[in-house]
């Protein structure tokens, strides 16, 4: 089976690899973040998960690299990661009270093979916010560096009242189709024994 490399820097990312048991390295990835004029969700994530995949470092010819990127979309408006405080609480104004999409490219390259990609959408309702709820989320430093200023896994998930799809996709790696993906690339989970022939 080919050594399999993460591309990201996520500890989320990392983390979900590991509790399905994938043995994995780490590597170091660079891409062009800026929103381009015109750009969409759906391709600034796909530009920049294919960016990671091929600029990873370290990869040798016969493993895959993984990468994805995450972006929060809100009627049009990519909201990445807060620059400050005030484009934080810009943000929360935009997604409190109001549903918003989040949008994942994940990407497997075969460094001899084929690249494969998925996209996958969530649509998350958040509640209405109180200003002291907002300068609250603020001071526990969670937002600083998550796309759309929240963490579904963490505080920022007391402020979500529902989801539709991928609840894993929000929090930086749509699992079902990560795996489904990254056996088209060779990569077997680690509960299939690659000696067994299906």
């Amino acid at each position: 089976m080919p050594p399999l490399f993460l591309a990201s820097a996520s500890p989320r990312r990392k983390q979900f690899l590991l509790e399905m048991g994938f043995d994995f390295r780490v590597v170091r990835s660079r891409a062009d973040e800026a929103v381009q004029e015109g750009e969409t969700a759906q391709e600034y994530a796909r530009r920049v998960a294919r960016a990671k995949a091929v600029n990873a470092s370290g990869a040798t010819d016969s493993a895959v690299v993984l990468s994805a990127d995450t972006v929060v979309v809100q009627e049009g408006e990519i909201l990445g990661k807060p620059r400050d405080e005030g484009d934080f609480r810009r943000m929360m104004g935009k997604l409190s009270g109001a549903a918003h999409e989040v949008v994942t490219a994940v990407v497997a390259r075969v460094i001899a093979g084929p690249t494969f990609e998925r996209l996958v959408s969530t649509r998350v309702w958040m509640r209405p916010l109180s200003e002291q709820e907002i300068a609250w989320y603020w001071a526990t430093n969670e937002p600083r560096d998550k796309a759309g200023g929240y963490a579904l896994q963490g505080k920022g998930g007391v402020f979500v009242t529902r989801i539709e799809g991928s609840s894993s996709n929000v929090i930086g790696l749509p699992l079902a189709e990560t795996l489904a993906m990254l056996e088209e690339a060779g990569v077997k989970p680690p509960w299939i024994d690659p000696r067994v022939r299906s």
